[in-house]
């Protein structure tokens, strides 16, 4: 059996707006408090599947950085910009040193 408790709830005037709001923690004097109605606008909108779906697409246009594998010497490419210090290693040596 799960209980939910409802939070206590604290009483803010929102900086955007200027309207009185309960907000559910303890406002902080200087800090900026905010209503739900303007909370959400300055949110980004979730994405839609399709949203995510093109966002894969895009993945596969990824720019590819060139690199020596640090174990086997190999020259390849990574799907990320690598660090100055940090090895990398190809595909195949990345494969076998997860076993």
């Amino acid at each position: 059996m799960v209980v939910e408790m409802e939070r206590e709830k604290f009483k803010a005037i929102c900086s955007e707006c200027g309207k009185e709001c309960e907000v559910p923690f303890e406002p902080k004097e200087g800090r900026p408090v905010k209503c739900n109605d303007c909370f959400r606008k300055g949110r980004p909108q979730r994405s839609s599947y399709n949203d995510r779906h093109n966002n894969d697409r895009r993945r596969d246009f990824k720019k590819e950085f060139d690199v020596v594998c640090a174990k086997c010497g190999k020259k390849t490419t990574v799907p990320f910009k690598p660090t100055q210090g940090k090895p990398v290693l190809c595909r195949e040596c990345f494969a076998k040193s997860k076993r």
